[in-house]
């Protein structure tokens, strides 16, 4: 017999039955209708396609109710992107092989601590300066021709002469000078016990004769004006790409040094002409003006490799990466008139280097103000008065006193003693008044790396400014000692007594700007930090303070991940 049932009756069947499916389901999830989604996709397998046959899942993470990040799940554990974290709290690593397996890498910071554990020596190295390679910096545009000293574009695109760059130059030569394997050298013409072949074009005229003024044997020469071949000789030379000479130029003309690019066979021409340019280039030609001096002696000292290199920045971009072993010195070409000796080819010419940066600070003083100035303008904060060209920095006389007491230290030339003295007059003058000095809370004193107006209390510059004066106060003598020595005490007081202001609890900051001008602090980056480290750690030899101590072993447990503790 065949049952009628109306709609109304059929809707409340179908709904006592999906009321009772309900609570069925309900009582086999133990009352928790809301099932976690590995419990949901199992039991339901509505989302099959997202777990992975390796035994995850891909889920997303929402970071802080804002940033959604592509995250996996395996049983209670959640993975997050590296990429990700390492921009969200600023860490880093790499996969490196380590017994031929593939490891994971994680730093909490990218710079390095140098701790030599020996007492520093104003005569010997400065700090880890036998690691730096001045010259190569972007933001050095080249090495002089005329002072054979870096020519700066840090603040300025045309180039200019920055002190505090010169002086690191001058400090990573002499420091190279005492830590690297010593020099090979190759004598190619002296005029007496060694004579090159040279070609002689028609025309031109070539002669060794004895110049009494040097008491030594030269080698004069002299090409007529239409000539572009030049007085030349073959040179095969690997790794030995540092020139110097002695030259005594008569009017005007060019040394040209050829060099080739031993794989390619590419071939470039490096010009040193008698003029005042910085740095030209034309195809595959380089030019260096050496300044016009003629009838007078002077040492010319080049690193051939760095000269191409700064030459080839500007002919291509992206530049070429060279390596010192892929590069061959082919000819060298004497243009115009004049005299040449020692002409020399070598591994290195530190000290030749360095002396280029100690005479350029001797030459370069003002000598009423004691100061090296540095001619342009420089903005260092919102809210700081902008320096005006002409301005001196408390760590660019520091590191030049650290040159000059070397220099003085290592020729005993009192030309560089009486430089490195001057240059504690504007210690003693306000950084509102032209010099570095100023003063926090109007008791301790503070040596500015930047004279700004409000003061900015930079750290690393002050630091370096205090070595300078304990180099000076080590390697000086009587008045002079003393002066320096008062000028160090001074800034130990003071760096003792404020340096807890620069600590984060996770880190240093750079300045105190966060004090002056009452905005966020200016965290250093990983490099200033642990050169704040190095720093104190060299200090720690000289005056065991336990500020010192204490402070340095939780600045380098920073770098390691920790924090100071919570309330």
């Amino acid at each position: 017999m065949m049952m009628r049932i109306n709609f109304k009756t059929f809707l409340l069947i179908l709904i006592v039955g999906v009321l009772s499916s309900i609570f069925t389901l309900w009582n086999n999830c133990n009352g928790n209708f809301f099932l976690s989604g590995t419990d949901w996709k199992s039991q339901f397998q509505h989302k099959e396609h997202l777990t992975s046959e390796l035994g995850y899942q891909e889920i997303d993470c929402l970071v802080n109710g804002k940033k959604t990040v592509s995250c996996r799940k395996e049983g209670d554990e959640v993975y997050i992107p590296f990429s990700f974290i390492h921009q969200y709290f600023e860490i880093y690593g790499k996969i490196v092989i380590n017994d031929g397996l593939e490891i994971f890498e994680w730093y909490h910071s990218y710079s390095k601590i140098n701790d030599r554990k020996v007492k520093y020596d104003p005569r010997g190295v400065f700090m880890t300066f036998e690691n730096y390679n001045v010259e190569v910096r972007e933001r050095v545009k080249c090495v002089s021709g005329i002072d054979g000293v870096p020519i700066s574009t840090q603040w300025e695109s045309q180039g200019y002469y920055y002190p505090t760059q010169i002086a690191q130059f001058g400090l990573s030569h002499y420091s190279k000078n005492l830590t690297e394997p010593e020099s090979v050298k190759k004598i190619i013409e002296d005029a007496d016990k060694t004579k090159q072949e040279w070609i002689v074009p028609q025309g031109s005229v070539m002669s060794r004769i004895y110049d009494k003024h040097i008491n030594s044997y030269v080698m004069k020469y002299a090409t007529p004006e239409t000539t572009t071949s030049g007085i030349s000789t073959k040179i095969d030379q690997v790794l030995k790409l540092m020139l110097k000479l002695d030259l005594c130029i008569k009017d005007n003309g060019s040394i040209t040094v050829e060099l080739q690019l031993r794989e390619k066979k590419d071939t470039y021409y490096l010009h040193y002409v008698t003029n005042n340019l910085i740095i030209q280039t034309h195809n595959n030609h380089i030019y260096y003006g050496i300044g016009q001096v003629y009838n007078h002696w002077r040492r010319l000292t080049r690193d051939l490799m760095i000269d191409l290199q700064k030459g080839l920045s500007i002919i291509e971009k992206p530049k070429k990466k060279l390596s010192r072993s892929k590069l061959k010195v082919v000819r060298i070409i004497l243009n115009g008139s004049g005299m040449i000796d020692n002409l020399t080819l070598s591994t290195s010419e530190h000290m030749e280097q360095f002396y280029d940066a100690a005479r350029w600070f001797v030459a370069n003083q003002n000598v009423t103000s004691g100061g090296w100035s540095n001619p342009v303008r420089r903005k260092v904060a919102n809210g700081m008065a902008v320096l005006e060209p002409g301005w001196y920095s408390g760590m660019g006389q520091g590191h030049a006193i650290s040159v000059l007491s070397r220099a003085y230290y290592h020729s005993r030339d009192e030309k560089y003693l009486q430089a490195a003295v001057r240059g504690l007059r504007p210690f003693r003058v306000l950084s509102s008044k032209g010099g570095v000095a100023a003063y926090f809370l109007d008791k301790y004193v503070w040596y500015e790396e930047y004279p700004t107006t409000p003061s900015s209390f930079i750290l690393n510059g002050f630091i370096y400014s205090l070595i300078g004066l304990y180099d000076l106060k080590s390697i000086a003598s009587r008045k002079d000692a003393k002066e320096a020595q008062k000028l160090f005490e001074e800034g130990m007081n003071s760096l003792k007594n404020m340096l807890t202001l620069f600590d984060t609890g996770s880190g240093t900051t750079y300045d105190l700007r966060h004090f002056t001008l009452k905005t966020a602090p200016n965290l250093a980056r990983w490099d200033y930090h642990s050169t704040h480290i190095n720093q104190l750690l060299l200090l720690i030899t000289i005056d065991n303070d336990p500020i010192f101590i204490t402070t340095s072993e939780r600045w380098i447990q920073y770098m390691e991940g920790k924090k100071a503790a919570h309330n």
